[in-house]
């Protein structure tokens, strides 16, 4: 390949500065001339309007600058190497640095950095280590800062955890020294440049054609849903596919933590939350922002994911006229799921006695779906469930479809099928109501 020895005694290692040069292979000195080209353009372009240059006058000034260093010191570049190193000096500049090819593969789903020289993928289900690198911890960082610099958050030694997301809406979590060990860590959940629909889940066999009919059915009859599962399950993806299903008539409100839902209709108003500055103070929360949705007149009120007490408001929310809400929530199975809402409705600092809180539940949540994810990287729809009342202290829930597991196929993938449990769901009657035709067999067993 090529590379650098050492920089001139001076250090400065600029364009102008004399330097030994050396036919050394290997990453580190592609990376040192990398920084190198990098170090030589900042110094040259305005800083201030380096993000409205042209990408075409970018390039110019680029190749400029490294013919002007293979040509004064003599370094073998072959032309494959020149045209690599001009994506990657724009995409230090631009874009993720190193992280750039795995954002443009459309088959990654997560992108996982435990450390500057340590980056896994998960594509379809499986995690694969890759042979991306940073420099160092200072490049990541880099990286990290101009991330969460874009959506207005911050992150140093007095906050040193962050969540953000990408202009794509894919999410972002950081976390830096002293709580990270070995150096900054960043997470990305990818969101493709194309939101999947309700087809794309069929096929992959997250769920039925009937079932597919049932869930719009049970959105456009405005029944209250929440989507329970663990990470990494889909519940946002089932989120942003069901939020499909709403009329371009009504009027949404989007909550969450990080702005991440892609919405189709028009008339959507998108809230997120904001952490407290340095002093401290200034934070908005999601139960802030819930409560504030109420004086904006929604039609449907969509939380991104109940995580505390803005569960309380969300469910007086369902049970004072604005039905036909949605929500996701982390829990391992619809009966986990009841149990951690009571949890947060109590979270909110409100001494209310235990049957209420679940009276409050019951009279709200109409449908509870549980997403899994399988052994083989696959996401399935494991329980359909409707929530039916309660009968003493006990909220009352009732199986609709159930996912019956079969084993294991040749070459690992999980087996099984969505299968009705024989029991007709009170809702159906919802369903048909709100001008839906919904057969019935659909819930013959």
């Amino acid at each position: 390949m090529f590379g650098y020895a050492n920089p001139n005694e001076n250090g400065n290692g600029g364009i102008s500065g004399k330097t030994v040069l050396a036919p050394i292979n290997g990453m580190d000195t592609y990376q040192e001339l990398k920084s190198r080209i990098h170090r030589s353009l900042i110094e040259r372009l305005d800083l201030d309007n380096l993000e409205v240059i042209g990408k075409g006058q970018l390039k110019n000034e680029i190749t400029f600058i490294l013919n002007e260093i293979i040509n004064g010191e003599g370094v073998p570049v072959s032309q494959a190497e020149k045209e690599r190193l001009l994506t990657d000096v724009q995409n230090e500049i631009f874009g993720l640095g190193p992280l750039e090819p795995l954002i443009a593969d459309g088959e990654v789903d997560d992108i996982l950095v435990n450390n500057s020289k340590e980056i896994y993928v998960e594509r379809k289900g499986k995690l694969y280590k890759t042979d991306v690198t940073f420099r160092d911890d200072a490049h990541l960082m880099q990286i990290i800062d101009r991330i969460v610099s874009k959506v207005g958050r911050r992150i140093d030694e007095s906050s040193p955890m962050v969540d953000a997301r990408l202009p794509d809406g894919s999410r972002i979590n950081a976390i830096i020294p002293p709580l990270a060990l070995d150096g900054p860590a960043l997470s990305i959940r990818r969101f493709g440049s194309r939101p999947l629909g309700v087809d794309d889940l069929m096929e992959k066999g997250t769920l039925t054609t009937e079932i597919a009919d049932v869930l719009m059915g049970a959105v456009k009859a405005r029944l209250n849903i929440i989507i329970s599962g663990g990470t990494g399950s889909g519940k946002t993806t089932l989120l942003n596919i069901l939020s499909g299903f709403i009329p371009d008539s009504e009027r949404i409100i989007t909550i969450e933590d990080s702005a991440e839902l892609q919405m189709k209709q028009e008339h959507v108003v998108r809230l997120e939350t904001r952490p407290p500055n340095i002093e401290g103070a200034g934070a908005v929360t999601q139960r802030d922002l819930v409560r504030n949705s109420l004086r904006m007149r929604p039609d449907r009120i969509i939380v991104g994911e109940v995580r505390g007490g803005e569960a309380l408001d969300m469910l007086q929310a369902m049970n004072t006229g604005h039905d036909g809400s949605l929500s996701t929530l982390h829990a391992n199975s619809p009966r986990d799921c009841l149990s951690r809402l009571e949890t947060m409705v109590l979270m909110a600092g409100m001494d209310l006695p235990e049957r209420a809180v679940k009276e409050q539940i019951s009279a709200a949540v109409n449908i509870v779906i549980q997403l899994s994810r399988m052994a083989d990287g696959t996401r399935k729809m494991t329980r359909l469930s409707e929530i039916t009342g309660m009968e003493g202290s006990v909220i009352v829930m009732q199986d609709i479809f159930v996912f019956e597991k079969k084993g294991i196929g040749p070459d690992g993938e999980v087996l099984g099928e969505l299968k009705p449990t024989g029991v007709r769901p009170k809702f159906a009657d919802l369903i048909k109501l709100s001008g839906t035709e919904l057969s019935y067999r659909i819930f013959e067993k």
